[in-house]
């Protein structure tokens, strides 16, 4: 702990974001950085605490208060060593992850300005890229095994990175035509740009690990006697749908629909006019309110919507930094406002979607109604009751952000192991994480145990 007063004398400081009226009309990440300078005295603030609730928040269990006292104190490399050692790609994690081990942080329960951990994370390892502390590892002794990754989202990657580092010919299968899963064709470029994700794709290659695309692989009993091992990390590819009349409509999408395409054009792929999903001159409805939902208000702005409206079928969450559902060190539940929804957006909560409305088969809106939550007098899930009289939102694109699906295995062979959100459904990138780091270390004992190495 380089400066013991440090939180008493330094208040928080965010980087903050490119103004409004600048980033909306690109697709450049939005968020800036501060001076090296501010980015030590950020990192001081960290109290080294007795017992480091932001290292048991972490799903990677990161050493933050030791990898911020070695950038208080100038040792970029160290400090990145100290972040690597836990976590195998904090550049993705650095721009996209909520940030668990900040709202567990002894300064948010004190006065809620936490150390700024994320960003932090991500000026460390853009430092180590840019002075050359991370270099490909060539000299991995092999074992002679051989494994199979199936999915080439966070958890396929981290699971392929840590088998190759321990000595298995590791092969990953995707379907698509570049790895990153979300992180690629799920999140927007003004979150995460795409180099980020190709920069460490290079890497990779150059420590050994085999890519193969447009390979949507059956993980049968023939494909699983092939390998010694195989990793499912497939994800959860199912959107949730709406089954509400007119769904059929044209102008009714999945979220993903349109952010996977974008990104895809952004890459330099082209589409036909009919094939484009645009939100431009449109009256956008999002339905859902999570980080899905919010990516698509950003997308719509900056493909040149006439407005966007977000709804969610659940109540308005609580303002201010304190859930008393979720008390400290948990993670609140509170209203989150992102950097989409500053850039303009009506959100709405309690609002249930009826049915899809058009002319010629083409959406012209959706009528929609304000319901409420009462307690279920027999336990278990509230009861929805109407409450507003229905109304109808003009809306010409409607984008669905209403989570996916968890989805269901076959009984696989016993060499056959399923990580990320194939495992355990949708959830947080840093979880998808720290589940491929877990699932490399039960491959390598059953791979060790069944041939004895």
């Amino acid at each position: 702990m380089g400066n013991p007063k440090a939180f008493l004398e330094i208040h928080r400081q965010e980087a903050g974001y490119r103004p409004i009226h600048d980033r909306i009309h690109d697709f450049g990440e939005v968020e800036q950085t501060l001076s090296t300078r501010e980015r030590k005295l950020q990192a001081s603030r960290c109290m080294d605490c007795g017992v480091p609730f932001c290292h048991w928040a972490c799903p990677l269990g990161n050493k933050a208060p030791e990898w911020n006292d070695a950038l208080y104190k100038g040792d970029w490399e160290l400090a990145y060593r100290l972040l690597n050692s836990t976590n195998p790609f904090p550049e993705f994690t650095g721009r996209i992850c909520p940030a668990l081990c900040e709202k567990a942080c002894v300064l948010n329960r004190f006065n809620h300005e936490p150390t700024t951990n994320r960003e932090d994370e991500c000026a460390i390892t853009e430092a180590a890229f840019r002075e050359g502390y991370i270099q490909p590892h060539t000299d991995i002794v092999r074992n002679g095994k051989k494994v199979a990754v199936i999915g080439a989202g966070p958890a396929g990657l981290v699971a392929a990175y840590d088998l190759n580092l321990m000595g298995y010919e590791v092969t990953v299968f995707e379907k698509n035509e570049a790895i990153g899963g979300l992180l690629r064709y799920g999140i927007p470029n003004f979150k995460l740009n795409k180099t980020i994700i190709d920069r460490r794709l290079h890497l990779l290659e150059e420590e050994g690990i085999k890519f193969e695309y447009g390979k949507a692989i059956e993980c049968d009993e023939a494909f699983a006697k092939q390998y010694d091992a195989i990793v499912v990390a497939t994800g959860t590819p199912t959107a949730r749908d709406l089954k509400a009349p007119g769904r059929e409509l044209k102008g009714v999408h999945f979220a993903l629909e349109l952010l996977s395409q974008q990104n895809r054009i952004l890459a330099g792929m082209e589409f036909s006019k009919d094939e484009r999903i645009t939100a431009k001159d449109k009256n956008v409805l999002v339905i859902g309110g999570g980080d899905t939902g919010s990516d698509c208000i950003g997308t719509s702005h900056r493909q040149g919507c006439k407005s966007v409206t977000q709804i969610e079928i659940m109540p308005r969450p609580v303002e201010g930094p304190e859930d008393p559902q979720n008390p400290w060190p948990n993670w609140p539940r509170t209203l989150k406002t992102t950097s989409s929804h500053e850039e303009g957006c009506t959100r709405r909560w309690n609002i249930n979607t009826l049915e899809f409305l058009g002319k010629d088969g083409k959406l012209t809106g959706v009528k929609v109604q304000e319901i409420d939550w009462k307690p279920n007098p027999e336990g278990g899930r509230p009861i929805m009751v109407e409450k507003g009289k229905p109304e109808i939102i003009k809306a010409e694109l409607v984008l669905l952000a209403m989570g996916f699906l968890k989805p269901e295995h076959p009984q696989y062979a016993e060499n056959v192991f399923v990580c990320g959100d194939a495992a355990n459904g949708a959830s947080l990138v840093v979880r998808a994480m720290a589940s491929g780091r877990q699932t490399a270390t039960k491959v390598d004992q059953y791979i060790r145990k069944t041939y004895n190495l």
